[in-house]
């Protein structure tokens, strides 16, 4: 695609971001790796074709104008972004594959990226890139390979491969917990989810329990990884996926209370385009239904229907 005849180069948006930080087009030169000319150039050639002055010159000082402040801030932005892309590409290094996942940021903490070594050793070649997305992802107007997030989130048009079912429970810290006696929670504070605020009715409906009159008061978070950090850190009992809470039960600073659990909405999943697939990404979801998932944890594709919650 040809560039407009107005659109700034990258030269000239860094001699504008330059002299607008330095204030003179020779320290923005030493600082651009250039002559002070060049800078000069830059400027005036952005000045020339968008039709207004971006600095007045001021006791040798460039100075920025209304239309320079309005700019500026903009190109400070796009450079940053092209640095940042830039940078990403040079961390894939010589990788014959990008995959670019979005991914339930607790999710992706507490359950995939601690396996994902045992990908890296069997795809040294493939490279991952993740990025937390909590709402549905629109293949067509983002640039993710996949999703891994709850299949309910998922678009028409999508294939969803299960990974991991999601089976609620109640936890907190020993402290508090007084051994898993569920008895316990009718003296702790129950820590709400804001975005699933029955969570708590419907898990004492499953376990065959009258609330307590005040089971809504607690302190209120948003992610399922805010909660654990909380649960942890014996602010309150809280309800949580069994698979997030495993590292925690294992060394002691989770305690499970009681052995109801609550079935979630929807599975975890891998979602992708039905249009395509990588053979990266056809290698990522053999290794997650076969090596990554525990017993129980795969399960038949799904049909899709259309968090973290």
């Amino acid at each position: 695609m040809n560039r407009h005849p107005h659109t700034p180069s990258v030269a000239e948006l860094s001699a504008l971001v330059a002299c607008a930080r330095l204030g003179t087009a020779a320290r923005a030169g030493d600082a651009l790796g250039l002559t002070p000319s060049a800078v000069s150039r830059s400027l005036r050639g952005l000045e020339d074709r968008l039709g207004v002055a971006l600095f007045a010159r001021q006791r040798q000082r460039l100075v920025l104008t209304d239309a320079g402040r309005a700019m500026v801030r903009d190109a400070e932005a796009i450079l940053a972004q092209i640095d940042a892309a830039a940078r990403m590409v040079m961390a894939f290094g010589g990788s014959g594959a990008v995959l670019r996942l979005a991914v339930l940021p607790t999710f992706a903490q507490a359950w995939l990226i601690p396996r994902l070594a045992g990908f890296a050793a069997i795809a040294p070649e493939v490279s991952l890139d993740l990025t937390a997305e909590l709402g549905p992802v629109d293949f067509d107007a983002s640039p993710f390979d996949a999703a891994i997030q709850r299949a309910d989130l998922a678009r028409p048009g999508t294939v969803v491969v299960p990974l991991a079912h999601e089976r609620l429970i109640v936890v907190a810290a020993p402290a508090l917990a007084a051994g898993g006696d569920i008895a316990a929670l009718a003296g702790l504070p129950l820590i709400q989810q804001s975005t699933r605020p029955r969570l708590w009715a419907d898990w004492f409906a499953a376990a065959g329990m009258v609330p307590a009159p005040a089971w809504q008061r607690g302190p209120r978070l948003a992610q399922f990884g805010m909660i654990l950090s909380a649960a942890r850190a014996g602010m309150g009992a809280a309800i949580l996926p069994d698979i997030f809470v495993g590292d925690a039960l294992a060394d002691g600073s989770l305690v499970r209370i009681g052995n109801a659990a609550l079935p979630g909405p929807s599975p975890y999943a891998l979602i992708h385009p039905a249009r395509t697939r990588p053979p990266a990404l056809a290698r990522l979801e053999r290794w997650l239904l076969r090596d990554a998932a525990g017993p129980g944890d795969a399960g038949a594709a799904l049909a899709p229907s259309g968090g973290e919650p």
